[in-house]
């Protein structure tokens, strides 16, 4: 999607756990493993750009993990809270504001985007080190948060407050 602002953008980035492994993509324009993610269109919220952005780049459907403030109303619907923030340069002129969100999947095949990326991987935090080329420090530190945090798909998180996960619609 090109940009949609000369200055900056809002983007989501997924850091998807499955199995004690993290979903990473061999980005084929930045030749780099990065997460799932892209920039939110004009007509969507930052959790239905979430959505579109996993499927449309592995061809699996998630949940994203995160807090939702029992606040919706007519006219006002609360969202799941991004885990992080960022904002980071894409150019001498550009930057991206990232909401950052980890996610669990809920169903489907994976499957490589062959006009984004060169390779998709789900990744241990032993083959982190493994990548080539290698990753930055940022997407490793968002991949240990991510692998700490959600941990085993078994664990009963639904008694913390963070771990209210939702789908888009429920």
């Amino acid at each position: 999607m090109p940009h949609i602002h000369e200055k900056i953008d809002f983007t989501v980035s997924l850091f998807i756990v499955h199995e004690q492994r993290v979903l990473l993509v061999h980005h084929r324009a930045l030749e780099k493993w990065l997460p799932i993610g892209g920039h939110i269109e004009l007509d969507e919220d930052p959790e239905q750009a979430a959505l579109r952005e996993a499927r449309e780049e592995s061809g699996l459907e998630i949940a994203l993990l995160g807090s939702r403030p029992p606040v919706s109303e007519e006219g006002t619907r609360a969202l799941i809270a991004p885990r992080f923030l960022d904002i980071h340069r894409i150019s001498a002129t550009h930057e991206h504001v990232g909401m950052i969100y980890l996610a669990r999947v809920v169903s489907g095949d994976l499957a490589l985007s062959e006009r984004e990326h060169h390779a998709i991987k789900w990744c241990s935090r032993a083959e982190l080190d493994q990548l080539q080329p290698p990753i930055s420090n940022a997407i490793r530190w968002y991949c240990e948060r991510a692998l700490e945090e959600v941990g085993d798909e078994d664990d009963d998180r639904e008694s913390s407050d963070f771990w209210e996960s939702g789908i888009l619609g429920e």
